[in-house]
């Protein structure tokens, strides 16, 4: 099982940054998927899920009308579009995708996100 995400990078305050990430290695339409993210000396905080019964989203508070996570059953790939970035959102960012029926957990490998001016 194979988890790598891509699109993180610096970017001022106010931007945009669209994560990915791909999946392999399980049923992709099976999992329900979860962008995490963690900044120095914090712990992992759950940031956005999608699940794959209906595609329901939810948000931490913090990134609610800022952020969207979406998915590509056709690429085995979720996305974190993150607009209006502030300073704050600066983390190490992780995909999770978690199988419905064994509830087995993998992790991809994290992409770092730094929103400065």
């Amino acid at each position: 099982v194979q988890l790598v995400e891509s699109g993180g990078g610096l970017v001022q305050p106010g931007g945009s940054l669209r994560l990915s990430c791909a999946v392999s290695g399980i049923t992709f339409v099976r999992c329900d998927l979860k962008w995490f993210r963690q900044a120095p000396g914090k712990e992992r905080e759950l940031v956005a899920s999608i699940i794959s019964a209906d595609s329901t989203t939810t948000y931490a508070d913090f990134v609610k009308g800022r952020f969207t996570i979406s998915k590509d059953n056709d690429k085995n790939t979720v996305y974190l579009q993150m607009n209006s970035l502030k300073p704050e959102d600066t983390a190490v960012y992780y995909c999770q995708a978690r199988t419905v029926l064994m509830r087995n957990e993998y992790w991809g490998q994290g992409t770092q996100v730094t929103v400065s001016s």
